[in-house]
């Protein structure tokens, strides 16, 4: 018999939040640092952990649930498919360099809608648990590319704030007219 770990599965006893869309601008001002640490911390990141499975994500910052604070979480393979599973209170993304990949960028607060945005292959994201200890987070290939969208999340951007000319139009028009699209 295999001895089973001693933690619950993230995200198991979360609430599924509702998510943010392009347009809330909870979306789009930057994130406040995380001050206080505790229940209320590990709440926060339990139910986000529920609403990124809920909406079969990879990464999902607080802001995309409406919390305007620094934190985010992750179940990201890399392109080796080895499975990253984590998160990150305060997250500084301290290296982003390697070549530059314009790969299939999609994004929780943009469902349905995917576009080739140029992200580098390598990331290293320095930040603390939701327990205050310090965490180094370095990622390659697809999980780079979530780390940095993630922290990208924080500052108050979008993947589409990173794409230019026709494939920016042709993302954001098809934004405006997704079922989910902001009115007024």
């Amino acid at each position: 018999m295999t001895a089973m770990r001693n933690r619950p599965i993230p995200g198991s006893s979360g609430i599924v939040r509702t998510m943010s869309l392009l347009g809330d601008p909870v979306l789009h001002a930057a994130c406040e640092p995380v001050t206080e640490f505790g229940p209320p911390l590990a709440r926060l990141v339990e139910d986000m952990f529920a609403t990124m499975y809920e909406a079969r994500g990879v990464g999902l910052a607080a802001n995309q649930i409406g919390v305007p604070s620094r934190v985010f979480v992750f179940d990201c393979p890399d392109d080796e498919d080895v499975r990253h599973l984590g998160h990150v209170v305060n997250p500084v993304l301290v290296e982003a360099d390697g070549v530059t990949v314009r790969g299939s960028e999609g994004c929780l607060s943009l469902p349905g809608l995917e576009a080739g945005t140029p992200r580098f292959d390598h990331a290293v994201v320095e930040g603390v648990t939701m327990t205050g200890e310090p965490v180094r987070i370095d990622g390659t290939g697809f999980f780079a590319r979530c780390l940095q969208h993630e922290c990208d999340h924080l500052e108050g951007r979008v993947y589409t704030d990173r794409l230019t000319g026709l494939r920016r139009a042709r993302v954001l028009r098809a934004a405006r007219r997704a079922p989910w699209a902001r009115t007024g």
